[in-house]
């Protein structure tokens, strides 16, 4: 092609549709339209409101497809939702043997029941531990929740030996977390690793190499986000 030749131009169209549903919301959509259903025998004024708790449950297990950015030294976020703290902090005692004793910059980031709860992978590599701690279903944009809640903790090692860890915290609502992953187990950058159901919030762990690329009420995406970068300039905003 000449440089005065125009590059062709496609004519392919994408054109919005649902995101797909997750399985483990099938079950509770079917629960959920099944009361509508006998409610709705003993009086059609419930049929209403209770189809909307129907369509708030498939929008709650909803999965939608996300791309992933790719280079070196990215960590990306592994849940949807608002950024809601970024401190240094102690490592938790469980993630010790794998991440060390030196604190490391948290990231917290909190899902709202409206939010996608597909939790991803922030980096590729091999699933060295998933730890689940049973425990309290406090509100999980307080601080404390890191330690009380029920959590499920999961650090990944990349093929360069980095470790990333990060802990999934189910909620005041939230009553289960979800593993897709065992120890041992091979996964790429954004892929899916687990959900929580029903609000929660997820703890990422960065070691002092890596600098965070968001700031505090910032929302991020799953599988897209970048939320830190191996060797990266501090962004603005950010507060350690």
């Amino acid at each position: 092609m000449s440089s005065l030749e125009k590059p062709p131009v496609t004519t392919t169209t994408v054109k919005w549709r649902f995101p797909s549903v997750h399985p483990e919301g099938h079950k509770y959509a079917a629960i959920a339209l099944g009361i509508t259903l006998i409610a709705t025998v003993i009086t059609k004024v419930l049929f209403w409101p209770l189809l909307a708790v129907v369509i708030w449950v498939l929008t709650f297990f909803r999965d939608p497809i996300r791309t992933t950015p790719t280079g070196e030294g990215l960590i990306i976020a592994p849940a949807d939702g608002l950024v809601t703290m970024i401190q240094r902090v102690p490592v938790p005692r469980e993630l010790v043997a794998e991440l060390g004793e030196a604190p490391l910059t948290r990231v917290s980031i909190f899902m709202s029941v409206f939010d996608v709860h597909i939790n991803r992978t922030p980096i590729a590599g091999t699933i060295r531990q998933v730890v689940y701690i049973s425990g309290k279903f406090l509100n999980a944009d307080l601080d404390k929740a890191s330690d009380e809640n029920e959590r499920q903790h999961i650090v990944v090692e990349g093929r360069d030996g980095r470790r990333i860890g990060f802990t999934q915290i189910a909620g005041l609502v939230a009553r289960r977390i979800v593993p897709f992953v065992k120890p041992g187990d091979m996964v790429a950058t954004g892929q899916r690793i687990g959900l929580i159901r029903f609000g929660s919030r997820v703890d990422v762990f960065l070691s002092d190499d890596i600098t965070p690329q968001v700031t505090l009420g910032q929302r991020s995406i799953a599988g897209e986000t970048v939320i830190g970068r191996v060797g990266g300039q501090p962004v603005i905003g950010v507060s350690q």
